[in-house]
């Protein structure tokens, strides 16, 4: 296994993306990862005519095939040269985390919602969220955006430098295959029931740890901002599974209890009425200020997740 090799690697690509977020122009590992998705499941489809094994033999292979593939391009650019090693490893992880393009677009809702009203608001949000926005007045555009905020602090920041602190840029590319894979495939639908399903398990393994690990991230956060950190740590833990998912309620909860806002409840999705539990069930609703501070959490949170990570792979790198 593959380690962090240096104790730069994990703030340098965090400074990455705070410098370049996620620019239109430069080619990005996910989107070569959306395409071999979308080439190799008809292939798999038509070879293994199981649909669940298909869709098994699916997953491991793009996931196996992407931490080879980031194994072998590390081992080799460090062969040629230990400093292009490192530059290439400190790209790779920032291509995993995206802390600064979330904050560029839940700030993009939030001016839409200010200036041009709940249409563009609307428009900006389908961006981000999986669910009907259509239906969704001032408040479920707050909330909605709450909720993405947090939920993607882990998926887009936590798990990658989590799995990166484990075993360095490979593992975090692999884990961005993971994310990708149930972000594409790992729905209930008829289509991807059967075939999607060990993409979405494996999504939920992946995240199981950092999910959990979100709430005193988030905490902590909240007591450097003098939040009130306290409250964001019990509700964290005691909402956590008031979803669902089995992860995103942490990191909506732990929101939920730093601001005081009530989130989840149903919500449609491609025009069905979902039933969720709520999650800070007797504060009140989001107000227009939060989304703002709900990025300014995720971003300080992110920030000490880069610790955490360093911390990890100072620990895993001892143990080897």
């Amino acid at each position: 296994m593959l380690f962090i090799s240096d104790w730069y690697i994990l703030p340098l690509a965090f400074l990455l993306d705070f410098l370049l977020g996620d620019p239109v122009w430069l080619p990005h590992p996910v989107r070569w990862m959306g395409k071999a998705i979308e080439k190799l499941e008809p292939v798999m489809r038509e070879k293994i005519k199981n649909t669940q094994l298909a869709g098994t033999c699916f997953a491991i292979i793009l996931i196996v095939a992407t931490y080879a593939a980031a194994s072998i391009i590390i081992y080799v650019t460090s062969f040629i040269h230990p400093v292009m090693g490192a530059v290439v490893e400190i790209a790779m992880v920032y291509t995993c985390i995206s802390a600064f393009s979330l904050r560029k677009a839940a700030l993009d809702v939030h001016r839409a919602l200010n200036r041009d009203g709940i249409d563009s608001a609307r428009k900006k949000l389908a961006l981000i969220v999986g669910r009907d926005v259509d239906r969704l007045d001032r408040q479920g555009v707050l909330r909605a955006l709450i909720e993405t905020v947090s939920e993607n602090l882990v998926d887009g920041v936590i798990s990658p430098l989590f799995w990166a602190g484990i075993g360095g840029a490979p593992l975090a590319m692999a884990y961005k295959m993971v994310n990708t894979l149930d972000s594409m495939v790992g729905y209930k639908n008829e289509t991807y029931m059967d075939f999607g399903m060990t993409a979405a398990r494996i999504d939920d393994l992946a995240n199981y740890i950092p999910a959990r690990m979100s709430v005193p991230i988030v905490a902590c956060a909240a007591f450097f901002m003098k939040a009130p950190w306290k409250r964001g740590l019990e509700i964290g833990f005691r909402d956590g599974m008031n979803h669902s998912s089995p992860n995103s309620g942490y990191p909506e909860a732990a929101f939920s209890g730093v601001f005081g806002v009530r989130l989840g409840g149903p919500s449609y999705y491609k025009g069905l009425l979902v039933g969720k539990p709520f999650i800070g069930e007797t504060f009140g609703p989001v107000g227009d200020d939060v989304s703002v501070k709900a990025c300014r959490l995720m971003i300080v949170s992110s920030a000490l997740s880069v610790f955490m990570a360093m911390t990890l792979a100072h620990i895993v790198s001892f143990i080897s």
